[in-house]
C-alpha cells in the first residue's frame, strides 16, 4: 500500500462495486443499464489496479467493460424494435430518392420520372419512425419526406400517436415497412419479416345514415407477447389486434362448492 492510499481510501473505492452492481440492476431504461454498467467495469479496473494486478485491470477495461457494452448495445440496438408492416403509396422511389432526378421529381409534378414504372424489387423499402414527440428527430432525409408521409399516411394519426406512446414506454424502436399490396404484406408476416402488420381492410368509415366514426384499425400480431402489451395498453376505440396464434381461453366459471359429507 502507497502512502498515497490508504486503507479507508481503497475500501470507499471498493464499496461503489455492489452500489454500482446495484443501480445497474435497477435501471428500466436498457440504455442507462449499459451506462452505469461501463461504470461498474471501470471501478472494478480501478480496484484490480489498486491491489497490483495490472494485468486484470487491463483485461477488465478492454473486455468486460468496452467490448461487453459494444455488443450489449449492438444487441439492444437491434432487438429493441418494433416492426410493423403497412401497404403505402411512393414506395417504389425509396432508393431512388437520393438521386437529384428523384429529388427534382418531387419538387416539379410534370416531371415525366413520376410517370415511369418502376421496376419490380424483392427487399420492401422502410422507414424509421423515432419514437419522440419531435417530428425533426425522425431519422428521414428531406429528400425522404414525401415517401415517409406518404408511409405515414398509411394509420390513422391517432393509432400514429398511440403507438409513439407504446414505444417510449418500453423503449421500442417503431418502424414502419411499406409493401406494395397486401399479398406482399401477408408475405411478410408469414416469413417473420415483420411483427405485425396492418392492411386497414376492416378499417373503413360506417355509412353516411350511421356515425362518421371509423371502425377500429387492424393490425395483426405474430408474437404473443407483444399482443398481450398492446392489448393491455392501446385504446381499443383505436386499434383491434388480431393474433395470428390460438389465445388460451380463461376460465371464469366459479369453482363447485365442496360436497358436504
Amino acid at each position: 500500500m502507497t502512502n498515497t492510499m490508504t486503507d479507508l481510501d481503497l475500501l470507499a473505492i471498493v464499496v461503489l462495486l455492489p452500489i454500482a452492481a446495484m443501480m445497474t440492476l435497477l435501471q428500466k431504461n436498457p440504455y442507462h443499464a449499459l451506462v452505469v454498467r461501463g461504470i461498474l467495469g471501470a471501478i472494478a479496473a480501478l480496484v484490480y489496479a489498486l491491489f497490483g494486478a495490472a494485468d486484470v485491470a487491463l483485461t477488465e477495461a478492454l473486455v468486460g467493460t468496452m467490448l461487453a457494452i459494444t455488443l450489449y448495445m449492438v444487441a439492444v440496438r437491434s432487438s429493441l424494435v418494433l416492426r410493423l408492416g403497412v401497404v403505402a403509396e411512393l414506395a417504389e422511389f425509396v432508393e431512388l430518392a437520393d438521386s437529384s432526378e428523384v429529388s427534382d421529381s418531387f419538387n416539379n409534378p410534370e416531371s415525366p420520372e413520376l410517370s415511369k414504372a418502376p421496376e419490380p424489387r424483392a427487399t420492401p423499402p422502410h422507414i424509421f419512425i423515432n419514437p419522440s414527440n419531435n417530428p425533426a428527430s425522425d431519422s428521414t432525409s428531406e429528400e425522404l419526406s414525401p415517401i415517409r408521409e406518404a408511409i405515414v399516411s398509411s394509420l390513422p394519426e391517432p393509432l400514429i400517436a398511440d403507438l409513439r406512446d407504446f414505444c417510449r414506454q418500453h423503449f421500442l424502436r417503431l418502424e414502419l415497412i411499406s409493401y406494395p399490396d397486401r399479398v406482399a404484406l401477408h408475405a411478410a408476416l408469414e416469413t417473420r419479416d415483420v411483427h405485425a402488420i396492418g392492411d386497414g381492410s376492416e378499417s373503413i368509415s360506417l355509412p353516411e345514415n350511421a356515425a362518421s366514426t371509423p371502425l377500429p384499425y387492424p393490425l395483426t400480431i405474430r408474437v404473443p407477447r407483444l399482443y398481450d402489451l398492446m392489448q393491455a395498453e392501446l385504446n381499443p376505440a383505436i386499434v383491434t389486434l388480431r393474433p395470428t396464434f390460438p389465445i388460451k381461453p380463461t376460465d371464469s366459471t366459479p369453482l363447485s362448492p365442496a360436497s358436504k359429507p
